[in-house]
């Protein structure tokens, strides 16, 4: 079966976008930038809030038209474009590029989405995060620590009234520019 795997940069301090939604302090080099179209290419599909598909699709669709891009950014292109994409959002009236837009998190729906064939599905976005954590859906944390303290901005995670717990560390990874991933699976009873 399928795991939800969130997978998000955020700062030292915890936040994964300045308070103007500034995200320009994120230190992606081409070492990083090409382990996330290894892993991220890998996926079957990206769930995205409406904020998150927003900002990609403001550039994503046509990176790789640029005939100066780096082929790093060419190749991450292709992959955003081709993947599907499940866009949640109650605003959102349509969404382009292999993308299906869902109004709610029904628990149900997302183990349906699980089941089915093909790689694991990659989790985008503080507020959707909250969501599925609210419904117990993330199988797996990705967090990519930037070697930066921002000061304020958006928290990845918010004040909740429920633990999540075990986590067991699984992979650890520093890069050359010091961004240091931690990656840690549920530890669920029984398995």
């Amino acid at each position: 079966m399928r795991q939800i795997v969130l997978h998000m940069g955020i700062s030292l301090d915890g936040f994964i976008e300045g308070p103007n939604r500034e995200i320009d302090w994120h230190l992606v080099d081409d070492e990083l930038h090409q382990h996330m179209n290894d892993t991220l290419g890998a996926m079957g599909a990206f769930l995205h809030g409406r904020v998150v598909y927003e900002l990609m699709a403001d550039f994503w669709p046509t990176a790789d038209a640029d005939p100066d891009a780096p082929e790093i950014i060419r190749e991450f292109a292709a992959i955003w474009r081709e993947k599907p994409k499940y866009v949640y959002s109650r605003t959102l009236q349509e969404a382009g590029w292999n993308s299906t837009i869902v109004r709610d998190v029904v628990p149900e729906e997302v183990a349906a989405l699980k089941a089915e064939p093909g790689g694991d599905l990659v989790l985008g976005g503080a507020d959707l995060a909250a969501a599925f954590l609210r419904h117990d859906l993330i199988d797996e944390f990705r967090t990519y620590i930037h070697p930066v303290l921002i000061g304020r901005g958006k928290p990845l995670f918010r004040e909740t009234e429920f633990w999540v717990r075990p986590l067991r560390l699984v992979e650890t990874r520093t890069f050359g520019n010091g961004v240091v991933l931690l990656r840690h699976e549920r530890a669920r009873e029984g398995v």
